[in-house]
């Protein structure tokens, strides 16, 4: 099959035929009909990978190949997936939170080929139908809106909440819909781009914030009349969450939801002083593709707007190296 392959650091990826995968107990193989480009595959990209690696882990498809049991899953049916293969039997797999599985394997993760390809393994019990009324393709989107949706959860967000969200890149937005879903006062966005402010008004910002001309913490006070109740960083980016914890009022949550893939420096006598409560949290949980799914097939939430372009496979590694550069370009989803 043909898949774009990582050549190595500093290198751009390759398109190359490679083994198609075959599934083994519990295991299914999809035929890819969209998959995303996600941020953090470009900071895993910069990162020491193993040569010949594919990655790609928001996708979704239809079953060509099933393994022995597996359920009453049939080919021809379309699905997304959870790109997280567990051993099914932990107290963390039979509890929906298969990313902490001590044995687990990640597709487009490592060491299973992701979905920057023709076809990609997937396991039957991390698997979900797509709605008759979702197009394949779009149901890409449901890996980054449920990291958005455990980002929400992990904050506890309740009715009432002034929610300021840094960063307005897909898990932004994601975070920012379901903020308003959960019922927060004020949904606040900062983002240096126009663009990406612009878009997180269309998911849902109740206001957006440019941290280039102004500082963040006083623009949002004006705003809701006081500092925020809970925080979501979505960058990533060395440096932020020590700005977070500058920002944040006494007793307030804060979320780490960017992927800092580099050593960073913080001051916790700051945290501390303020009892600051502060969630990391990563992936998702069954539950969230469930419920993700369940909004999805009731159209209360409308993700699409995300979607800026689509693409072919070849196409795939200029997309690539452009996502490195600020652009008008949010969520890429490549059809192999």
């Amino acid at each position: 099959m043909r898949a774009a392959v990582f050549q190595g650091k500093g290198k751009p990826l390759a398109i190359e035929d490679v083994p198609e995968p075959t599934p083994g107990p519990g295991e299914l193989v999809l035929k890819v009909g969209g998959c995303g480009i996600c941020g953090s595959d470009l900071h895993m990209s910069e990162q020491p990978l193993p040569a010949g690696m594919v990655m790609g882990h928001e996708f979704a498809g239809e079953i060509v190949e099933t393994g022995r049991d597996v359920g009453d899953w049939k080919s021809g049916e379309r699905v997304c997936a959870l790109p997280l293969l567990g051993c099914g039997s932990c107290h963390w797999c039979s509890a929906g939170a298969v990313h902490l599985c001590p044995t687990l394997r990640g597709a487009g993760l490592g060491p299973v080929g992701g979905a920057y390809a023709e076809y990609v393994l997937v396991s039957a019990r991390e698997t979900f139908r797509l709605p008759e009324n979702l197009p394949t393709h779009e149901g890409a989107l449901v890996e980054p809106l449920a990291v958005g949706l455990h980002a929400v959860h992990g904050g506890r967000i309740r009715p009432g909440d002034d929610v300021l969200i840094i960063g307005a890149g897909p898990v932004g937005l994601a975070t920012t819909l379901w903020a308003r879903h959960a019922g927060a006062r004020e949904v606040v966005v900062s983002d240096f781009v126009e663009h990406r402010r612009e878009m997180a008004g269309r998911m849902g910002a109740t206001q957006v914030i440019d941290p280039g001309a102004g500082e963040v913490g006083p623009a949002f006070e004006r705003i809701a009349g006081r500092k925020p109740d809970v925080i979501l960083e979505c960058v990533g980016v060395p440096g932020v969450l020590q700005q977070v914890f500058e920002l944040a009022a006494p007793r307030s949550r804060v979320v780490v939801v960017g992927v800092c893939m580099v050593p960073d420096t913080i001051v916790p006598v700051i945290a501390l002083t303020k009892e600051l409560q502060v969630q990391f949290v990563a992936f998702y949980e069954r539950r969230d593709f469930g419920h993700t799914l369940h909004m999805l097939r009731d159209e209360r939430i409308d993700p699409r707007g995300m979607i800026t372009d689509l693409i072919e496979l070849e196409q795939l590694p200029a997309a690539f190296e452009a996502l490195r550069r600020p652009s008008t370009q949010c969520k890429v989803i490549v059809r192999p």
